[in-house]
């Protein structure tokens, strides 16, 4: 974890680049702001604001992520964790910086859901997933083994070409 005083005038950039090293609990090679739940950051009377969007409302690592951002923080001060569930998170939110991280870690990344026409909900097809590319191999010849992985927000699926397992961030 980056260790940094606050400064007057980086404040704020200060506080983001240590946002910017706090690892996702279930997945600890993308950050919290790469996942993008980190929405928001602002300086109050006492120390900083931070807005986390919760990706799914019933997230078991949302206490644990609050704690991280509070001790991370500490040095700025009273930290307040305001959550925002609206607009809900989506996975379009994930860097592309995420996203290669969470293929090199061997997780299939989503794919994007919004539409140019920016729908506010599409629901993903299955047949949409029939192409799902290995994150080892590359290959699209993979199969689904199980709707849930290791978490709710994932997928299991084999490679027929090596024979790996992989697990899919589901696109929502």
């Amino acid at each position: 974890m980056v260790s940094l005083q606050p400064s007057p005038c980086g404040r704020l950039a200060a506080a983001w680049e240590v946002l910017s090293q706090i690892p996702d609990p279930e997945v600890p090679v993308i950050s919290l702001c790469e996942l993008g739940i980190v929405r928001g950051l602002h300086e109050t009377a006492g120390g900083l604001e931070v807005v986390l969007t919760p990706t799914y409302s019933g997230c078991p690592a949302t206490e644990l992520i609050q704690d991280d951002v509070r001790a991370a923080l500490a040095a700025f001060g009273e930290i307040q964790i305001t959550l925002q569930r609206a607009p809900a998170w989506t996975t379009d939110w994930i860097s592309e910086a995420g996203r290669e991280k969470l293929r090199a870690y061997g997780i299939a990344p989503p794919g994007r859901v919004l539409s140019a026409e920016a729908q506010p909900i599409r629901l993903v097809h299955r047949a949409s997933l029939n192409k799902l590319a290995c994150p080892r191999c590359g290959s699209e010849h993979t199969e689904k083994l199980s709707a849930f992985g290791s978490t709710a927000c994932k997928a299991l699926y084999r490679c027929l070409a090596c024979q790996e397992p992989f697990e899919h961030f589901k696109p929502i």
